[in-house]
């Protein structure tokens, strides 16, 4: 089978270096001057958020260039984290595609795997960790520094619990957030942590419970979830999930939301405050850009607010408390000018301490054995040595519930 697809990926690599037309698994190249082929890999659909927002920025991106759907580009969904993402890959290459994209992180080993059969193909991946020490030179790994993001929404959320309190719905000690995980992964941890550093900038009396599914999309365990945390008290809801189960619970017990990957003020008018996302498009741009231009894609990208990678929903104005919006924009200026950082460590304690010295696992191993020094000038340096996060520090006001997973 590898060989039958690197024969493949060969001819299809010769077709389209000469113009010509060559057709591959019954898929027809019908663009004969297209430079780039594009294929994204998703781990679910369009009713994942998390997917959603990838297939809505490829399709952004590739149209920008002047791909066409099912011709120079191709989308693919539902494909497991394993031995059906290779397969997916190659059969993106059959197609005669030179550039593919995976977007979920045990799509990993198999990308890897594809980047080594065929060198002459552009493999990306999401939230990846490997790109820097495995060293191919078609192979990257992407992410953004959302945890920007996250630490904005989370302004947003402190604005409205000061906003109860000031109204008397809640005390100061009584202002206690929930929040969805899938997994304690560095990537979970790094977003609810930046969430919660945020509402605390504002509400310095905060604390926060977290709970985990143990899956990146399961719309029942999400809601079971949030419900379990708004019965113990929390009186605000985030996550870090991929479905509509948190946003739901919270709409029906009248309790606000910070989503995330897009806005749910449809399916919750009177509860969704504000959502942070990663835009893909700036990345698929720039790796299509380069590929036409015959030059090398970054091992690891990092999209920031720069780069227009960190964006924030329009804030909920008939949820949200007066004057976020201008609070957020103001929280904006200053994280591009680094006058605040998220990971300050005069911010947050770790067992009544400060955090004066953190080896964080930045080169992957299978025992997440810490390798590298993360705290400097003052902060911990998500996003400096690789584009996956690797904050994975447990922090004094962060209960977590359950950590199975």
């Amino acid at each position: 089978m590898k060989k039958l697809h690197k024969i493949a990926a060969v001819i299809a690599a010769s077709a389209m270096a000469f113009g010509m037309t060559a057709s591959l698994n019954a898929a027809e190249v019908k663009a004969e001057d297209a430079q780039i082929k594009a294929g994204l890999i998703c781990l679910h659909d369009e009713n994942s958020t998390y997917d959603l927002n990838f297939i809505n920025a490829f399709k952004e991106a590739c149209e920008a260039q002047g791909l066409v759907e099912g011709e120079t580009y191709f989308i693919t969904t539902n494909i497991p984290e394993g031995q059906e993402c290779y397969e997916e890959a190659m059969n993106m290459v059959d197609r005669g595609c030179n550039y593919v994209f995976a977007d979920s992180f045990g799509h990993e080993d198999y990308m890897i795997e594809a980047a080594k059969e065929v060198p002459e193909v552009q493999f990306s991946h999401a939230t990846g960790t490997k790109a820097h020490t495995e060293e191919l030179d078609n192979y990257h790994n992407a992410f953004a520094s959302i945890y920007e993001g996250r630490y904005m929404a989370g302004v947003a959320a402190g604005m409205k619990l000061n906003e109860m309190i000031a109204a008397g719905d809640i005390t100061e000690d009584q202002a206690k957030m929930g929040y969805v995980g899938a997994y304690t992964y560095a990537e979970v941890i790094s977003g609810y942590t930046s969430f919660y550093l945020g509402a605390k900038s504002v509400c310095p009396s905060v604390t926060m419970e977290v709970t985990f599914t143990g899956s990146w999309y399961d719309e029942t365990k999400e809601k079971e979830g949030a419900q379990m945390l708004i019965d113990a008290g929390c009186v605000l809801i985030s996550q870090h999930a991929d479905s509509m189960g948190a946003p739901t619970a919270c709409e029906a017990a009248g309790v606000p939301n910070v989503s995330y990957n897009g806005s749910t003020i449809a399916a919750a008018p009177n509860t969704f405050l504000v959502s942070s996302r990663i835009n893909w498009a700036p990345y698929f741009t720039y790796c299509m850009d380069a590929i036409t231009a015959g030059e090398a894609i970054d091992a690891d990208w990092t999209g920031t607010l720069e780069t227009g990678s960190v964006e924030l929903t329009e804030v909920n104005e008939a949820v949200a408390a007066e004057g976020t919006a201008d609070a957020i924009a103001e929280v904006q200026k200053k994280l591009s000018a680094g006058e605040v950082k998220v990971f300050d460590i005069d911010t947050f304690t770790v067992e009544g301490e400060t955090l004066s010295s953190y080896l964080a696992d930045v080169d992957t191993d299978a025992d997440y054995t810490g390798d590298t020094e993360a705290i400097s000038d003052g902060a911990f340096q998500e996003s400096s040595f690789r584009s996956a996060p690797y904050f994975d520090v447990n922090i004094d006001g962060i209960t977590l519930l359950d950590s199975a997973f």
